[in-house]
Protein backbone atom coordinates (compact mmCIF):
# COMPACT_ATOMS: atom_id res chain seq x y z
CA UNK A 1 0.00 0.00 0.00
CA UNK A 2 1.15 3.31 -0.57
CA UNK A 3 2.06 6.40 1.17
CA UNK A 4 -1.33 9.02 1.28
CA UNK A 5 -0.46 12.67 2.43
CA UNK A 6 -2.65 15.37 3.70
CA UNK A 7 -1.14 19.05 3.53
CA UNK A 8 -3.25 22.54 4.33
CA UNK A 9 -3.56 24.20 0.59
CA UNK A 10 -3.56 27.75 2.08
CA UNK A 11 -2.48 29.68 5.23
CA UNK A 12 -3.07 26.95 7.98
CA UNK A 13 -6.85 25.97 9.39
CA UNK A 14 -8.09 24.46 6.40
CA UNK A 15 -9.44 21.97 8.41
CA UNK A 16 -6.88 19.20 7.84
CA UNK A 17 -7.59 17.06 11.79
CA UNK A 18 -11.10 16.55 10.73
CA UNK A 19 -9.96 15.36 6.45
CA UNK A 20 -7.24 13.21 8.38
CA UNK A 21 -9.76 11.70 11.13
CA UNK A 22 -12.18 11.09 8.00
CA UNK A 23 -9.15 9.38 5.81
CA UNK A 24 -8.10 7.29 9.09
CA UNK A 25 -10.79 5.19 9.00
CA UNK A 26 -9.32 3.49 5.84
CA UNK A 27 -5.36 3.43 7.77
CA UNK A 28 -3.68 1.40 9.88
CA UNK A 29 -1.03 4.22 10.82
CA UNK A 30 -1.50 8.04 10.41
CA UNK A 31 1.62 9.83 11.09
CA UNK A 32 2.58 13.55 11.62
CA UNK A 33 5.26 14.64 9.89
CA UNK A 34 6.26 18.23 10.60
CA UNK A 35 5.69 21.39 13.07
CA UNK A 36 4.77 21.85 16.59
CA UNK A 37 2.04 22.02 19.05
CA UNK A 38 1.46 25.43 16.98
CA UNK A 39 -0.58 23.32 15.35
CA UNK A 40 -4.57 22.76 16.41
CA UNK A 41 -6.18 19.92 14.26
CA UNK A 42 -9.93 19.75 15.80
CA UNK A 43 -11.99 16.50 15.49
CA UNK A 44 -15.54 16.59 16.35
CA UNK A 45 -17.18 12.67 17.02
CA UNK A 46 -20.87 12.62 17.98
CA UNK A 47 -21.09 15.06 20.80
CA UNK A 48 -17.24 15.23 21.38
CA UNK A 49 -14.51 17.97 20.02
CA UNK A 50 -10.97 16.42 20.37
CA UNK A 51 -8.44 19.08 20.23
CA UNK A 52 -4.90 18.03 19.00
CA UNK A 53 -1.40 20.21 18.95
CA UNK A 54 1.02 16.98 18.37
CA UNK A 55 -0.73 13.55 18.22
CA UNK A 56 -1.96 12.60 14.77
CA UNK A 57 -5.45 12.99 14.35
CA UNK A 58 -5.92 9.34 14.12
CA UNK A 59 -5.93 8.96 17.22
CA UNK A 60 -9.51 8.87 17.80
CA UNK A 61 -10.12 5.66 15.81
CA UNK A 62 -9.81 2.36 17.52
CA UNK A 63 -6.66 0.36 16.23
CA UNK A 64 -4.73 2.96 14.35
CA UNK A 65 -1.21 3.63 15.68
CA UNK A 66 -0.32 7.09 15.01
CA UNK A 67 3.46 8.68 14.74
CA UNK A 68 4.88 11.48 15.93
CA UNK A 69 7.84 11.77 13.54
CA UNK A 70 11.31 13.06 13.19
CA UNK A 71 10.50 16.29 11.39
CA UNK A 72 8.34 17.08 14.53
CA UNK A 73 9.33 19.41 17.33
CA UNK A 74 8.25 18.27 20.61
CA UNK A 75 7.33 20.02 23.67
CA UNK A 76 7.18 17.01 26.23
CA UNK A 77 5.15 19.20 28.80
CA UNK A 78 2.39 19.71 26.54
CA UNK A 79 2.48 16.47 24.83
CA UNK A 80 2.00 14.55 28.39
CA UNK A 81 -0.72 17.12 29.14
CA UNK A 82 -2.69 15.85 25.91
CA UNK A 83 -2.13 12.66 26.65
CA UNK A 84 -2.98 12.60 29.65
CA UNK A 85 -6.74 14.61 28.14
CA UNK A 86 -7.36 11.66 25.94
CA UNK A 87 -6.44 9.03 28.44
CA UNK A 88 -9.32 10.37 30.94
CA UNK A 89 -11.53 10.62 27.80
CA UNK A 90 -11.15 6.77 27.17
CA UNK A 91 -8.82 7.07 24.02
CA UNK A 92 -5.70 4.77 24.58
CA UNK A 93 -2.29 6.43 24.41
CA UNK A 94 -0.22 3.80 25.23
CA UNK A 95 3.34 3.26 23.27
CA UNK A 96 1.23 0.09 21.17
CA UNK A 97 -1.03 3.15 20.05
CA UNK A 98 1.39 6.25 20.23
CA UNK A 99 4.91 6.23 19.20
CA UNK A 100 7.84 9.07 18.93
CA UNK A 101 10.25 9.35 16.58
CA UNK A 102 13.52 8.79 18.40
CA UNK A 103 15.38 11.42 15.76
CA UNK A 104 12.54 14.42 16.96
CA UNK A 105 13.47 17.60 17.94
CA UNK A 106 12.80 18.46 22.13
CA UNK A 107 11.42 22.16 23.05
CA UNK A 108 12.17 23.37 25.89
CA UNK A 109 11.22 26.49 28.34
CA UNK A 110 14.17 28.32 27.30
CA UNK A 111 12.98 28.17 23.31
CA UNK A 112 9.86 29.44 24.66
CA UNK A 113 11.51 32.45 26.42
CA UNK A 114 13.06 33.23 23.04
CA UNK A 115 10.25 33.18 21.06
CA UNK A 116 8.64 35.83 23.62
CA UNK A 117 11.63 37.91 23.93
CA UNK A 118 12.31 37.77 19.09
CA UNK A 119 8.96 39.12 18.79
CA UNK A 120 8.71 41.63 21.23
CA UNK A 121 12.19 42.94 19.57
CA UNK A 122 10.06 42.95 16.20
CA UNK A 123 7.80 45.72 17.51
CA UNK A 124 5.72 46.39 14.72
CA UNK A 125 7.32 44.22 12.31
CA UNK A 126 6.28 40.81 14.93
CA UNK A 127 5.45 37.85 12.59
CA UNK A 128 2.65 36.76 14.95
CA UNK A 129 4.05 33.53 16.12
CA UNK A 130 2.10 31.52 18.63
CA UNK A 131 4.84 32.12 20.76
CA UNK A 132 5.52 28.20 21.76
CA UNK A 133 9.14 28.00 21.00
CA UNK A 134 8.96 26.58 17.62
CA UNK A 135 11.08 28.85 15.52
CA UNK A 136 14.07 28.36 18.03
CA UNK A 137 13.63 24.49 18.12
CA UNK A 138 14.16 24.74 14.76
CA UNK A 139 17.15 26.81 14.60
CA UNK A 140 18.49 24.74 17.19
CA UNK A 141 18.35 21.96 15.05
CA UNK A 142 20.07 23.60 12.13
CA UNK A 143 22.46 24.96 13.89
CA UNK A 144 23.35 21.59 15.20
CA UNK A 145 22.58 22.32 19.01
CA UNK A 146 19.29 21.09 19.28
CA UNK A 147 18.06 18.02 21.88
CA UNK A 148 16.65 14.91 20.47
CA UNK A 149 13.80 12.75 21.58
CA UNK A 150 16.31 9.64 21.51
CA UNK A 151 18.15 11.09 24.60
CA UNK A 152 15.21 10.36 26.45
CA UNK A 153 15.91 6.63 26.91
CA UNK A 154 18.65 8.37 29.62
CA UNK A 155 17.00 10.46 31.69
CA UNK A 156 19.89 11.66 33.95
CA UNK A 157 22.06 12.30 30.53
CA UNK A 158 19.24 14.02 29.52
CA UNK A 159 18.41 16.28 32.18
CA UNK A 160 22.78 16.82 32.14
CA UNK A 161 21.90 17.90 28.36
CA UNK A 162 18.64 20.18 29.04
CA UNK A 163 20.53 22.18 31.99
CA UNK A 164 23.63 23.14 29.81
CA UNK A 165 21.41 23.80 27.01
CA UNK A 166 19.33 25.93 29.12
CA UNK A 167 22.59 28.11 30.37
CA UNK A 168 23.61 28.72 26.58
CA UNK A 169 20.33 29.85 25.82
CA UNK A 170 20.55 32.18 28.68
CA UNK A 171 23.40 33.98 27.63
CA UNK A 172 21.39 35.02 24.64
CA UNK A 173 18.10 35.55 26.98
CA UNK A 174 19.86 38.16 29.63
CA UNK A 175 23.13 39.45 27.60
CA UNK A 176 21.70 40.35 24.24
CA UNK A 177 18.04 40.10 24.48
CA UNK A 178 18.05 42.24 27.78
CA UNK A 179 15.40 39.23 29.25
CA UNK A 180 14.66 37.34 32.58
CA UNK A 181 16.68 34.00 32.53
CA UNK A 182 15.14 30.59 32.66
CA UNK A 183 15.95 28.64 35.64
CA UNK A 184 17.90 25.95 34.14
CA UNK A 185 17.94 23.46 36.93
CA UNK A 186 14.76 23.32 37.80
CA UNK A 187 14.20 22.59 34.10
CA UNK A 188 16.43 19.84 33.63
CA UNK A 189 14.83 17.98 36.76
CA UNK A 190 11.16 18.62 34.93
CA UNK A 191 12.84 17.09 31.58
CA UNK A 192 14.08 14.04 33.44
CA UNK A 193 10.55 12.89 35.02
CA UNK A 194 9.33 13.73 31.10
CA UNK A 195 11.81 11.30 29.72
CA UNK A 196 10.67 8.36 32.38
CA UNK A 197 7.38 8.91 31.17
CA UNK A 198 8.06 9.30 27.07
CA UNK A 199 10.68 6.80 26.21
CA UNK A 200 8.43 3.96 26.21
CA UNK A 201 6.97 5.16 23.42
CA UNK A 202 10.40 5.96 21.24
CA UNK A 203 10.85 4.22 18.16
CA UNK A 204 13.04 4.45 14.64
CA UNK A 205 10.14 6.05 13.12
CA UNK A 206 11.54 5.29 9.51
CA UNK A 207 12.19 1.66 10.26
CA UNK A 208 8.65 1.30 11.67
CA UNK A 209 6.86 3.45 8.34
CA UNK A 210 8.67 1.19 6.22
CA UNK A 211 7.80 -1.97 7.61
CA UNK A 212 3.86 -1.00 7.50
CA UNK A 213 4.21 0.22 4.01
CA UNK A 214 5.96 -3.19 2.92
CA UNK A 215 3.41 -5.19 4.80
CA UNK A 216 0.63 -3.69 2.50
CA UNK A 217 -0.37 -1.52 5.68
CA UNK A 218 -2.16 1.95 4.32
CA UNK A 219 -0.27 4.70 6.13
CA UNK A 220 -1.49 8.49 6.05
CA UNK A 221 0.83 11.00 6.64
CA UNK A 222 -0.56 14.40 8.41
CA UNK A 223 1.12 17.27 7.76
CA UNK A 224 0.44 20.57 10.03
CA UNK A 225 0.13 24.39 8.81
CA UNK A 226 -0.54 25.21 5.21
CA UNK A 227 1.15 25.31 1.88
CA UNK A 228 1.63 29.59 2.19
CA UNK A 229 3.25 28.88 5.48
CA UNK A 230 5.79 26.88 4.45
CA UNK A 231 9.34 28.25 4.94
CA UNK A 232 10.64 28.13 1.40
CA UNK A 233 7.56 27.98 -0.35
CA UNK A 234 4.99 30.66 1.77
CA UNK A 235 4.67 34.05 2.17
CA UNK A 236 8.29 34.43 3.55
CA UNK A 237 8.94 36.19 6.45
CA UNK A 238 5.40 35.43 7.31
CA UNK A 239 5.72 31.67 7.30
CA UNK A 240 6.37 29.02 10.02
CA UNK A 241 9.66 27.93 10.71
CA UNK A 242 9.66 24.30 8.90
CA UNK A 243 8.60 22.87 5.27
CA UNK A 244 5.26 21.80 5.23
CA UNK A 245 4.63 21.12 1.89
CA UNK A 246 4.08 17.22 0.66
CA UNK A 247 7.58 16.41 -0.36
CA UNK A 248 8.34 17.25 4.00
CA UNK A 249 6.70 14.65 4.52
CA UNK A 250 9.13 12.14 2.90
CA UNK A 251 11.91 14.15 4.95
CA UNK A 252 9.82 14.04 7.99
CA UNK A 253 9.24 10.27 8.21
CA UNK A 254 12.42 8.99 6.93
CA UNK A 255 10.75 7.50 3.44
CA UNK A 256 11.69 7.89 -0.19
CA UNK A 257 9.24 9.34 -2.83
CA UNK A 258 8.46 5.61 -4.72
CA UNK A 259 6.40 5.24 -1.59
CA UNK A 260 3.64 8.03 -2.27
CA UNK A 261 0.33 7.27 -3.43
CA UNK A 262 -2.06 10.19 -3.54
CA UNK A 263 -1.53 13.83 -1.85
CA UNK A 264 -4.84 15.40 -0.50
CA UNK A 265 -4.76 19.12 -0.38
CA UNK A 266 -7.38 20.72 2.07
CA UNK A 267 -8.65 24.02 1.33
CA UNK A 268 -11.36 26.00 2.54
CA UNK A 269 -14.19 27.13 0.39
CA UNK A 270 -13.26 30.57 0.93
CA UNK A 271 -10.10 31.87 2.59
CA UNK A 272 -8.42 32.68 6.21
CA UNK A 273 -5.12 33.20 8.04
CA UNK A 274 -4.00 34.19 11.35
CA UNK A 275 -1.25 36.71 11.57
CA UNK A 276 0.89 39.44 9.22
CA UNK A 277 1.36 39.70 6.01
CA UNK A 278 -0.45 40.79 2.56
CA UNK A 279 -3.92 38.88 1.80
CA UNK A 280 -5.11 39.58 -1.49
CA UNK A 281 -8.77 38.54 -1.12
CA UNK A 282 -9.25 39.83 2.40
CA UNK A 283 -12.60 40.86 3.42
CA UNK A 284 -13.80 43.60 6.25
CA UNK A 285 -16.76 44.49 7.79
CA UNK A 286 -20.11 42.78 7.38
CA UNK A 287 -19.06 40.18 5.19
CA UNK A 288 -15.98 39.73 6.98
CA UNK A 289 -17.92 39.02 9.88
CA UNK A 290 -20.30 36.40 7.87
CA UNK A 291 -17.60 34.10 7.00
CA UNK A 292 -15.71 34.27 10.24
CA UNK A 293 -18.15 34.18 13.15
CA UNK A 294 -18.84 35.32 16.47
CA UNK A 295 -16.38 32.65 17.99
CA UNK A 296 -19.14 31.22 20.10
CA UNK A 297 -19.13 27.80 18.19
CA UNK A 298 -16.24 25.47 17.16
CA UNK A 299 -16.53 25.90 13.69
CA UNK A 300 -16.35 29.98 13.72
CA UNK A 301 -12.83 31.30 12.44
CA UNK A 302 -10.78 31.28 15.43
CA UNK A 303 -7.91 29.98 15.61
CA UNK A 304 -7.67 26.33 17.61
CA UNK A 305 -3.83 26.95 18.88
CA UNK A 306 -3.95 30.84 20.06
CA UNK A 307 -7.71 31.58 19.75
CA UNK A 308 -6.78 34.90 17.58
CA UNK A 309 -9.60 35.78 14.94
CA UNK A 310 -8.92 34.90 11.54
CA UNK A 311 -8.80 37.36 8.97
CA UNK A 312 -10.61 36.15 5.89
CA UNK A 313 -11.58 36.84 2.41
CA UNK A 314 -13.04 35.19 -0.68
CA UNK A 315 -11.54 32.08 -1.84
CA UNK A 316 -8.50 32.52 -4.11
CA UNK A 317 -7.58 30.15 -6.67
CA UNK A 318 -4.01 31.85 -8.01
CA UNK A 319 -2.99 30.35 -4.54
CA UNK A 320 -4.95 27.39 -4.91
CA UNK A 321 -3.34 26.39 -8.18
CA UNK A 322 0.08 27.11 -6.17
CA UNK A 323 -0.77 24.76 -4.02
CA UNK A 324 -1.42 22.24 -6.51
CA UNK A 325 1.99 22.61 -8.51
CA UNK A 326 4.47 22.83 -5.07
CA UNK A 327 2.90 19.92 -3.52
CA UNK A 328 2.14 17.66 -6.26
CA UNK A 329 -1.43 17.44 -5.21
CA UNK A 330 -3.78 14.52 -6.74
CA UNK A 331 -6.38 15.65 -4.86
CA UNK A 332 -8.47 18.82 -3.58
CA UNK A 333 -10.90 18.38 -0.60
CA UNK A 334 -12.92 21.63 0.23
CA UNK A 335 -13.96 22.55 4.02
CA UNK A 336 -17.14 24.44 5.22
CA UNK A 337 -18.71 24.73 2.35
CA UNK A 338 -21.98 24.99 4.34
CA UNK A 339 -20.44 28.84 5.34
CA UNK A 340 -21.30 30.15 1.90
CA UNK A 341 -24.86 28.74 2.54
CA UNK A 342 -27.32 31.75 1.97
CA UNK A 343 -24.99 34.09 0.12
CA UNK A 344 -26.86 35.99 -2.98
CA UNK A 345 -23.74 35.95 -4.61
CA UNK A 346 -19.87 34.21 -3.95
CA UNK A 347 -16.93 35.74 -5.50
CA UNK A 348 -13.90 33.75 -6.26
CA UNK A 349 -10.78 35.09 -7.28
CA UNK A 350 -9.23 33.73 -11.17
CA UNK A 351 -6.17 36.01 -11.42
CA UNK A 352 -4.27 38.96 -10.44
CA UNK A 353 -3.72 42.54 -12.16
CA UNK A 354 -0.74 44.47 -10.84
CA UNK A 355 -0.43 48.07 -11.94
CA UNK A 356 -3.26 46.87 -14.71
CA UNK A 357 -0.72 43.79 -16.06
CA UNK A 358 -2.43 40.26 -15.29
CA UNK A 359 -0.46 37.88 -13.02
CA UNK A 360 -0.60 34.21 -13.75
CA UNK A 361 1.90 33.13 -10.93
CA UNK A 362 1.20 33.57 -7.20
CA UNK A 363 4.60 35.97 -6.71
CA UNK A 364 7.48 35.26 -4.27
CA UNK A 365 7.56 39.02 -3.26
CA UNK A 366 5.68 40.04 -0.83
CA UNK A 367 6.02 43.79 -2.08
CA UNK A 368 4.01 42.64 -5.36
CA UNK A 369 1.75 40.53 -3.27
CA UNK A 370 0.59 43.53 -1.27
CA UNK A 371 -0.26 45.67 -5.25
CA UNK A 372 -2.05 42.57 -6.50
CA UNK A 373 -5.47 43.00 -7.33
CA UNK A 374 -7.80 40.64 -6.98
CA UNK A 375 -9.96 39.38 -10.25
CA UNK A 376 -13.14 38.21 -9.65
CA UNK A 377 -15.81 36.22 -11.04
CA UNK A 378 -19.08 36.13 -9.80
CA UNK A 379 -21.14 32.72 -8.93
CA UNK A 380 -24.93 32.44 -7.89
CA UNK A 381 -25.30 31.24 -4.23
CA UNK A 382 -27.67 28.78 -2.67
CA UNK A 383 -30.08 29.30 -0.14
CA UNK A 384 -30.14 25.71 0.47
CA UNK A 385 -29.12 23.98 4.42
CA UNK A 386 -26.77 21.73 3.20
CA UNK A 387 -25.62 20.03 6.44
CA UNK A 388 -27.33 17.22 5.20
CA UNK A 389 -25.70 15.96 2.35
CA UNK A 390 -23.72 13.35 2.07
CA UNK A 391 -23.93 12.84 -1.66
CA UNK A 392 -22.92 15.45 -4.46
CA UNK A 393 -26.48 15.24 -5.60
CA UNK A 394 -28.21 16.40 -2.55
CA UNK A 395 -25.99 19.38 -2.99
CA UNK A 396 -28.24 22.70 -4.60
CA UNK A 397 -27.10 22.95 -8.34
CA UNK A 398 -25.57 26.22 -7.43
CA UNK A 399 -23.47 24.38 -4.69
CA UNK A 400 -22.69 21.31 -7.04
CA UNK A 401 -21.61 24.77 -9.51
CA UNK A 402 -19.45 25.96 -7.25
CA UNK A 403 -17.40 22.71 -6.73
CA UNK A 404 -16.99 22.11 -10.73
CA UNK A 405 -15.96 25.20 -11.01
CA UNK A 406 -12.92 25.39 -8.30
CA UNK A 407 -11.92 21.94 -9.71
CA UNK A 408 -11.74 22.81 -13.40
CA UNK A 409 -10.08 26.08 -12.37
CA UNK A 410 -7.45 24.25 -10.47
CA UNK A 411 -7.07 21.15 -13.09
CA UNK A 412 -7.78 18.04 -9.99
CA UNK A 413 -10.69 16.24 -8.89
CA UNK A 414 -12.66 17.32 -5.66
CA UNK A 415 -13.42 14.11 -3.84
CA UNK A 416 -14.72 15.55 -0.87
CA UNK A 417 -16.73 18.81 0.76
CA UNK A 418 -17.70 18.98 3.88
CA UNK A 419 -20.85 20.87 5.21
CA UNK A 420 -20.22 20.82 9.11
CA UNK A 421 -17.92 20.04 11.84
CA UNK A 422 -19.13 16.46 12.37
CA UNK A 423 -16.97 13.47 10.91
CA UNK A 424 -19.97 12.58 9.44
CA UNK A 425 -20.85 15.84 7.67
CA UNK A 426 -18.83 14.77 4.46
CA UNK A 427 -20.14 15.06 0.42
CA UNK A 428 -19.03 12.58 -1.19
Amino acid sequence: MPLNIVVGAQWGDEGKGRITDYLAAGADVVARFGGGDNAGHTVRVGDETFKLHLIPSGIVHEGVVCIIGNGVVINPKVLLREMDALAARGVDVSPARLKISDRAHLITPSHIALDKAYESARGDEAIGTTLRGIGPAYTDKASRGGLRAGQMVEPESLADAVQAHVAWHNETLTKVMGAEAVEAGSVAADFAGYARRLAPHLVDASAYIDDCLRAGKPVLAEGAQGTLLDLDHGTYPFVTSSNVTAASALVGLGLGPKVVGDVFGVAKAFTSRVGSGPFPTELSGEMALRLRGTGENPWDEFGTTTGRPRRVGWLDLVMLRYAVRVNGLTQLVLTKLDILSGLPEIQVCTGYEVAGAAMENFPASLSILSRCTPVYETLPGWDDDITGARRFEDLPANAQQYISFVSDKTGIPIPLASVGPARSQIVK
